[in-house]
């Protein structure tokens, strides 16, 4: 039996309970860098797409987009605005995404585009990613080293 390990991005779910309690009755204030920018995410041919929700934003200016070491970073900084009297329900501030890219994406050839409130990145797949194989394991009573032979550990002492 072969197991596989699998990346898993935990943090959508931390997202969705954010997302969950911007609907309650506003008994505390969230500040900017808890809150998320809301994305979409998809895999299209040879390409990774991820879609940001950022309206009002001027993207040459509000919005930086990096890629570093499988790993997207959206930032988005919008300026809160005085008025006179009334409310507002924007959300002011610093607000930052991250996102794993898959393996293979072409970190040199991201493109990036904005439109309508919406910043679309897209992330070239050029190599598909390395099959897994299996590793034949070689039985020897003695291991490369000064000593030449296996030695118990400090928490084998006593098991014999």
């Amino acid at each position: 039996m072969m197991t596989t390990l699998q990346h898993r991005d935990n943090r959508r779910q931390f997202v969705d309970l954010f997302d969950w309690a911007e609907g309650l009755p506003n008994l505390f204030t969230m500040p900017a860098a808890m809150r998320g920018v809301r994305i979409e995410e998809f895999a299209d041919d040879d390409k990774y797409v991820v879609r940001a929700e950022l309206p009002g934003l001027d993207p040459a200016k509000d919005i930086k987009v990096e890629v570093a070491n499988g790993m997207l970073t959206i930032s988005a900084t919008r300026q809160q605005e005085e008025h006179d009297g009334g409310r507002s329900e924007f959300h002011y501030g610093t607000l930052t995404r991250r996102v794993l890219l898959p393996d293979g994406a072409d970190e040199q050839a991201v493109v990036a585009k904005y439109a309508a409130g919406i910043l679309e990145v897209t992330v070239p797949i050029s190599a598909k990613p390395a099959e897994a194989r299996t590793i034949t394991i070689e039985h020897t009573d003695r291991l490369p080293g000064p000593a030449g032979r296996i030695r118990p550990g400090p928490h084998l002492e006593g098991t014999r």
